[in-house]
């Protein structure tokens, strides 16, 4: 059977589905795999390092003749409608913001698998690609911070004086949050966060940061994810913070809940809270934003001098790790459906009933139904 990654085609998207590293264990599963030519270009992925690993390289289409197409982003209802009846995707699939790709995907008699729906169990870690990406955009967030701020990040003893650490400040504890965390202390900064979760704050302070208690009532979720809260609950949370945020040098935000709009943690009265200099990076702009002010893929400078970086395609500034990362994910979960060179899915099990979303010209999830 033929596995084909085709170039992404999503402006500002670096990343790519396959790296050269990786092909040998598809080969091992008796599959045939064709690159696009370019498709690695930005991941430092060249054609002459695929066809060394065992990948055919091709100039033009390789959508056609392809039975399973493994992509970052989700095709486009064009590119869906080329593919053959039967044909099998995997790839990001975001099911309340990607409505045309699966409506092209049923009527193409599609196959197509979210990643955002790969169940949070533990037999499913390897193939959780919403967690090696957030691992790329926290580490990030953190480089950005630190580029943006006009001040050191750590301790200094000088002949001239001491320069005081920087003060972070990360809301989120999961694992955008942690790596933010984690990064910053080695930087140097002095380190706080906040989470909805308590159970959060055993990690947060592993990572040598100090946890910041609200004493509010815990929101934990399923699949380890936050649960919404009320606006009430949300104005009280905002009233505690803002102190905490006004003598942050850095700010980070990072909630965020696969197929919603993200929390408004911040508002405009607690960014004018802030010195002159402070810089807030919100990786949850592409989502409506964790901040409010914030715009996906822009710097904005608020009257009271502080920065506002919106995030936009964070992991793919990140793209050689950030495409290593992927890889392994989307290869281990088509792993899971390759039986002697066949990949023949099995709807029993539930990493893959769970992150099926539409099949033989159904819908499978009744969220989308709705």
């Amino acid at each position: 059977m033929r596995v084909a990654v085709p170039t992404e085609t999503k402006s500002g998207e670096k990343r790519v589905a396959l790296v050269p590293d990786i092909i040998n264990k598809l080969v091992r599963l008796g599959l045939d795999v064709t690159i696009q030519s370019g498709a690695g270009l930005h991941a430092q992925a060249s054609d002459s390092e695929y066809e060394s690993a065992g990948a055919r390289v091709v100039a033009g289409d390789v959508l056609k003749e392809a039975d399973v197409v493994l992509s970052v982003q989700p095709l486009t209802p064009a590119q869906m409608a080329t593919l053959k009846k039967g044909a099998i995707t995997i790839s990001f699939l975001p099911i309340t913001t990607a409505q045309d790709c699966i409506e092209a995907a049923q009527k193409a008699g599609v196959t197509a698998f979210s990643l955002e729906l790969v169940p949070r169990i533990s037999r499913a870690q390897s193939m959780d690609a919403l967690t090696s990406q957030a691992l790329c955009a926290g580490y990030r967030a953190v480089l950005v911070g630190a580029e943006l701020s006009p001040r050191f990040f750590p301790l200094l003893m000088t002949a001239a004086g001491t320069v005081t650490p920087a003060q972070v400040v990360v809301l989120g504890a999961g694992v955008a949050g942690l790596q933010a965390i984690a990064t910053a202390r080695r930087l140097g900064a002095v380190v706080s966060a906040y989470d909805v979760r308590p159970s959060s704050a055993d990690e947060v302070k592993s990572m040598g940061a100090t946890f910041i208690n609200l004493e509010l009532e815990s929101l934990e979720g399923a699949g380890g994810y936050a649960r919404e809260m009320t606006e009430e609950r949300a104005a009280k949370q905002r009233e505690l913070l803002t102190p905490y945020i006004a003598k942050s040098h850095v700010l980070i935000t990072t909630a965020a809940v696969p197929g919603r709009t993200a929390p408004r943690l911040v508002t405009k009265a607690m960014v004018d809270a802030m010195a002159p200099g402070a810089v807030i990076v919100d990786l949850a702009a592409e989502t409506g934003g964790n901040v409010e002010g914030s715009v996906a893929g822009e710097i904005v400078t608020t009257a009271g001098g502080v920065k506002i970086w919106g995030g936009k395609d964070v992991p793919s500034q990140l793209p050689f790790h950030a495409s290593m990362l992927y890889s392994r994910n989307v290869v281990n979960i088509l792993a899971l459906m390759t039986k002697e060179g066949v990949v023949t899915p099995d709807f029993a099990d539930e990493i893959i009933s769970g992150s099926v979303v539409t099949h033989n010209g159904e819908l499978k999830k009744e969220v989308i139904k709705k």
